[in-house]
This record gives structure tokens, C-alpha cells and sequence, in this order.
């Protein structure tokens, strides 16, 4: 009998399973994997080297392409550390509405990733009922910013502006009847806080739900049990952050161990898986939400009593009011230059790094005392989770590395930024 050798299988670059440009160089042994070769560089956009050409405010925007399933957090180290380079504060009320927003991003975030991931694996009903939730917070994100995906709306000294009064509502059309948007526009005739605090109401009982289809499911289990275990020694040799380190067993998180912006002021937990395996890390995050919406609770109940300024005053780095402007020709001219020239940022390095839906997310800056960064430097989470994938995927069949991929939680525009 012919003995049989092992061969090399190229999966991907496509999006449906390897989750964006990944081309993945299979070695298999039948169809156990021997060997995984990760290959990135297929998208490469050089946003760091972009962001060195532009002036400080013109790069916000950039930080919310890099991973479009967690579009504002992006931007929150990056003005973090533009204001730590700048030694300005920022008023309590725009760090408070930074952290309501964290915490929303990273549910809409986990409920791209938990229906994503349960769709490479079979469950197609899934993403149905995440992409139901996702839907409200687009509608929030809109209703704020103006913008469903990419909003800029983080900026250096605080945020763009403070939250509507009002929430937009739907109107009868061809594809909704009067009913419909009577039922649809009950929980949108207040304001926008309003609007959140129906939505923190509503959650727990959608994560009952994505529970009872998936927790127990016997088939999920099959598929994720005992599925590319990293023990905790190993996930930390790998710098590995995030739900990815906490199903390992290890308890870290930024916002508990280095607090930011009002996270100590806050009451929540931080969910550690035990066995390190791909059910752990969905455990995790499912439980994630949960306590990013006890987070989200709180910060409603300090806005809705604490009115004040959302950004900092200091008009060498965010613009002044229209009313002001228009009282007094010194102020028009700080509009007028910070718009032309922007603001010129001290001599200095910076880090700082924030717990993003997927781990640690940093941003390391170097400035010349000009009007833009020197050099940048992104520390993306889901190029260290990458770097994983071969000793997860290693011993494994072939319908198991995507399982593996989908508990990575990548997304390419943050890999190959």
C-alpha cells in the first residue's frame, strides 16, 4: 500500500470563514492539520504611515476603518493619547459619554463576532437575532453621530457633541405599514439616552436568547468543546488580551487594572473562562455583554443628572462654539487656524491602550512639535491572536481551524492597518 504523504491546502484569501483577506497555508495529514501558515499583507492600507501625513484631527477618522465591526472605540486611545502628550483634561461628562459608547461598541461587536462565528460553524439562524440587536445600535450610533459605521466622534478634550434630545424615528413607506411604525417608534418619542436606556432594559432577555439557542445546543458543543485550547501560561507567552486571555483563565482587563477615563468609578465584573478553549472564550463574551450593559445602565443614570461641557475649552485644540465665533473675532481666528493649520502637539512620546472588545488596543506616538505625528505606531489585538492560530489549529481536523478563526475574532483592516 502507497504510503500517503501530507499535502498543502490554500484557504482563502476569501471573506466568508477566514473572516477577511486571510490566506492560510494548510499542511495536512488526511484532514488533521499538521501545520498553519498564516499569510497577511494582502490588504495592507498603511494607516500608520498615512496617519504621519496628516494633522492630528484629520487622522481620527482613519482609526474608525480599522476594524468596522468596533468603529468607535477605535478612536478612544488614539485622542487618549493625544491628550496625555497635550497634559489637557477632559470634562467628566465626555468621559463618561466615552465609556457609555465603549461599552456599546463592545456589545455590538460581540454580537457581530457571536453570529459571524456561529455561522462559519452551521448555526444560520444566529445572525439573524444578533443583527436584530446591532440594528438599535446603529440607530444610536446615527442618532448621535450622523453616522451609522464610521463616526469620528471621539475627538482630542472629549467628543464631537453632547446626545440629542430627540431620537429619529421611522416613517410609513411601501415596506412598513402604519402599525409596523407605530410599534417600531414606541421606545423613540423621548431623547436619545432614553432610547439607550429601553435598549439596556430589552438586552438581558436577547441574551436569554442567543443562550437557549446556543449554550447547551449539543451541536455547538461539539464544534467548540475542546476546540484550540491555549492553556494560561501560554496565552501570555503569546501576548495574547482580551476574551482571548480571559478564557484561559487569566483575570485581565484594562479597565479594572490600569483604569481610564470613569471605569473606577464603575460597578462591574470581569467573566475568566477555565479550560481555555473555543466554548470558554464564547462564554466569556456572551457574559461581556451582560456586564457591558450593567456598565452602560450606570453611565445613563450619572448623564441624565450631571449636565456640563463635552469638551475641553482649551480653543488651541478643539474648535469654540458657533455662538462664540460669531461674538468674537479672537475666536474665529482660533477656528480659523485650527482648521487650516490644526493644533501643534508637544514634543514627546505617548502609549496608551484601552480594553477593546477584543483585548488590548494601543496607540504608540511620537511628536516633533509639529502639527502631526512624527511616527505611529497601532498595537492591533487580532495580529497577536494570529499569531496563535498555528499551535490552535495544530492536531486539529480541517472544519475545526474554522471554529479556530472565529474565536480569533479578526478583522483584516485592523491586522494589516
Amino acid at each position: 500500500m502507497a504510503e500517503i504523504k501530507n499535502y498543502t491546502l490554500n484557504f482563502g484569501p476569501q471573506h466568508p470563514a477566514a473572516h477577511g483577506v486571510l490566506r492560510l497555508v494548510l499542511e495536512l495529514d488526511g484532514e488533521v492539520v499538521v501545520r498553519a501558515d498564516p499569510h497577511i499583507g494582502l490588504l495592507h492600507r498603511g494607516t500608520e504611515k498615512l496617519m504621519e501625513t496628516r494633522s492630528w484631527i484629520q487622522s481620527v477618522p482613519y482609526m474608525d476603518r480599522l476594524d468596522y465591526t468596533s468603529m468607535i472605540i477605535n478612536g478612544h486611545p488614539y485622542c487618549m493619547a493625544i491628550e496625555r502628550l497635550l497634559g489637557i483634561d477632559v470634562p467628566l461628562r465626555a468621559q463618561y459619554i466615552r465609556v457609555l459608547f465603549d461599552e456599546i461598541t463592545r456589545i455590538h461587536h460581540h454580537l457581530f463576532n457571536l453570529g459571524a462565528h456561529a455561522l462559519d460553524v452551521g448555526a444560520m439562524a444566529m445572525v439573524l437575532y444578533t443583527f436584530r440587536e446591532r440594528e438599535d445600535i446603529c440607530d444610536i450610533l446615527e442618532a448621535v453621530t450622523g453616522a451609522r459605521m464610521h463616526q469620528a466622534y471621539y475627538r482630542p478634550g472629549g467628543v464631537y457633541r453632547d446626545l440629542p434630545d430627540r431620537m429619529p424615528k421611522y416613517e410609513v413607506n411601501k415596506f412598513k405599514n402604519a402599525q409596523t411604525v407605530k410599534e417600531l417608534n414606541a421606545a423613540r418619542e423621548g431623547s436619545v439616552l432614553d432610547f439607550i436606556e429601553d435598549f439596556a432594559n430589552r438586552f438581558p432577555a436577547y441574551c436569554d436568547e442567543y443562550e437557549t439557542l446556543l449554550t447547551d445546543n449539543r451541536i455547538w458543543k461539539q464544534r467548540l468543546v475542546g476546540i484550540g485550547v491555549i492553556p494560561p501560561e501560554r496565552a501570555l507567552q503569546l501576548g495574547l488580551s482580551g476574551p482571548m486571555l480571559r478564557g484561559s483563565g487569566v483575570e485581565w482587563d484594562l479597565r479594572k487594572k490600569q483604569p481610564y477615563e470613569v471605569y473606577d468609578r464603575l460597578d462591574f465584573d470581569i467573566p475568566v473562562g477555565v479550560n481555555g478553549d473555543c466554548y470558554d472564550r464564547y462564554l466569556v463574551r456572551m457574559e461581556e455583554m451582560r456586564q457591558s450593559n450593567r456598565i452602560v445602565k450606570q453611565c445613563i443614570d450619572w448623564l441624565r443628572n450631571n449636565p456640563g461641557p463635552v469638551i475641553s475649552d482649551n480653543h488651541k485644540v478643539a474648535p469654540p462654539s458657533r455662538e462664540k465665533m460669531k461674538g468674537s473675532m479672537e475666536e474665529l481666528i482660533h477656528h480659523f487656524k485650527l482648521a487650516t493649520e490644526g493644533m501643534h502637539v508637544p514634543p514627546g512620546e505617548v502609549y496608551a491602550g484601552i480594553e477593546h472588545a477584543k483585548g488590548e488596543f494601543g496607540v504608540y506616538m511620537i511628536s516633533d512639535g509639529a502639527n502631526k505625528p512624527y511616527r505611529v505606531k497601532l498595537r492591533s489585538v487580532a495580529f497577536q491572536n494570529i499569531a496563535a492560530l498555528d499551535e490552535m489549529a495544530r492536531g486539529h481536523m480541517l472544519a475545526d481551524v474554522v471554529t479556530i478563526i472565529g474565536t480569533l475574532d479578526i478583522v483584516f483592516g485592523e491586522v494589516d492597518r
